[in-house]
C-alpha cells in the first residue's frame, strides 16, 4: 500500500511517500480502505518527537473515513463494503491514517454518519470524542454560563455545538471578528476578540459572576485566563495541561479542573468501547441536523502529506484539515 511514512523526527520535510506492506487485521480488528484523514495538533507533536508515538519508521495520523475491506476473527457488527469512520492509530502500538489501509480495533470504529463525505466524517472522531468527553466531565446543564476558549478550532467549534445543543449561553473567544462570525453561525451565542480583557467579557456576559464552566482547548498560560473567567467553584475543563502555572486563582475560587486526554484508550488498551459509543452517538447527531464538521478548504492529497503539514504547523488553517486517500 502507499503511505507517508517518518523515519526520523522533525518538520513536515521529514514525511516521504512509500509503497510499504498493506496490514492483515487481526483478531478483533477491521482492515479499512481508507478514503480521507485528518490531522491533529497531536500530529505534529509526535511528528516532532512526543514520546507517545509509535517507533519509527512509522506512519502516523489518527483519524479517518473509510470503507470496511477485510474483517479478523472475533469481530461482530461490521461488514465487508461498509462505510466506517474512528480515531484509530498513530501513537504507540499502532498504525497510522495517512496511508491507503489501516488495520483497526473495532472497538474504536462506528459507521459513518449517513449525510456526510469521507472528507468530512474524518474530521470529527478526535475532536468529536474530546468534546464528548468535556461535556461528561463538566456536566453542563441547560441555562448555565459556558466559555469556549478557541471556539472554531477543531475541538473548540465542537464543543459550542455541544454546549448549545445541552441548552448552555455560550461565549466563545476567537481571533478574528470573521472567525467570531464563524463561530455564531455554529451556535455561540457571542464571540469575543482573545484580546479583550477576561473581566470585560465576564462583565458583559455574566453580570461579572465568572463563567459557570469554561472549555480551554488552548491551554498552557492560557488555563489562567480560564481560572480568572469561572465563577466561585466553577468547573474547568482543558485538553492541554502540559504547562507550569500558578494555581492560586483556581484554590481562591475552589475551582474544579478536568484534565480531558482522548488518545489515552488508544495508549493503554483500557476502555476503547468507549469510543465506539460515542462515534455511534456523534453519527447519530449529524445525522439529525444537531452537530456539522468545519473543514479547511485546502485540498490536499498524500503526495502532498507534507504541506498540509506545514500549514498544521502554520496555525493558518481555518478549521480540520482533511487529507484525500483515494
Amino acid at each position: 500500500m502507499r503511505a507517508i511514512v517518518l523515519r526520523e523526527h522533525g518538520g513536515p520535510e521529514k514525511l516521504t511517500l512509500a509503497d510499504v506492506d498493506t496490514p492483515t487485521p487481526g483478531a478483533g480488528e477491521v482492515l479499512v480502505r481508507i478514503h480521507a484523514a485528518a490531522l491533529n495538533p497531536v500530529d505534529a507533536k509526535i511528528r516532532n518527537g512526543l514520546p507517545i508515538g509509535p517507533s519509527l519508521p512509522a506512519i502516523l495520523g489518527a483519524d479517518m473515513a473509510g470503507v470496511v475491506e477485510a474483517v479478523g476473527a472475533d469481530v461482530r457488527g461490521f461488514a465487508i463494503g461498509e462505510a466506517v469512520y474512528g480515531c484509530v492509530g498513530g501513537v504507540k502500538g499502532l498504525g497510522g491514517t495517512l496511508a491507503s489501509h489501516v488495520a483497526a480495533d473495532a472497538q474504536l470504529l462506528a459507521k459513518m454518519p449517513a449525510n456526510l463525505t469521507f472528507r468530512e466524517a474524518a474530521a470529527l472522531p478526535l475532536v468529536a470524542i474530546t468534546a464528548a468527553n468535556v461535556m461528561e466531565r463538566l456536566a453542563i446543564v441547560p441555562g448555565e454560563k459556558v466559555l469556549v476558549h478557541g471556539g472554531i478550532g477543531g475541538v473548540g467549534h465542537i464543543a459550542v455545538q455541544m454546549a448549545k445543543a445541552a441548552g448552555a449561553y455560550v461565549v466563545t473567544t476567537v481571533s478574528t471578528p470573521e472567525a467570531g462570525e464563524v463561530a455564531r453561525e455554529l451556535g455561540a451565542d457571542a464571540a469575543v476578540l482573545r484580546s479583550t480583557p477576561v473581566a470585560d467579557y465576564v462583565a458583559e456576559h455574566t453580570g461579572g459572576r465568572g463563567f459557570d464552566a469554561v472549555i480551554d482547548t488552548v491551554g498552557g498560560e492560557n488555563l489562567l485566563l480560564s481560572f480568572e473567567a469561572t465563577m466561585v467553584r466553577g468547573r474547568v475543563a482543558t485538553t492541554n495541561a502540559r504547562t507550569t502555572i500558578d494555581l492560586g486563582q483556581m484554590h481562591g475560587k475552589a475551582l474544579s479542573l478536568h484534565v480531558i486526554f482522548m488518545l489515552l484508550p488508544l495508549l493503554t488498551g483500557q476502555g476503547r468501547a468507549a469510543h465506539g459509543i460515542v462515534l455511534r452517538d456523534v453519527a447519530g447527531q449529524v445525522e439529525a441536523g444537531k452537530l456539522r464538521p468545519l473543514l479547511d478548504p485546502h485540498l490536499f492529497d498524500l503526495e502532498s502529506a507534507a504541506e498540509a503539514h506545514a500549514l498544521l504547523d502554520s496555525g493558518k488553517g481555518r478549521g480540520k484539515i482533511v487529507i484525500d486517500i483515494v
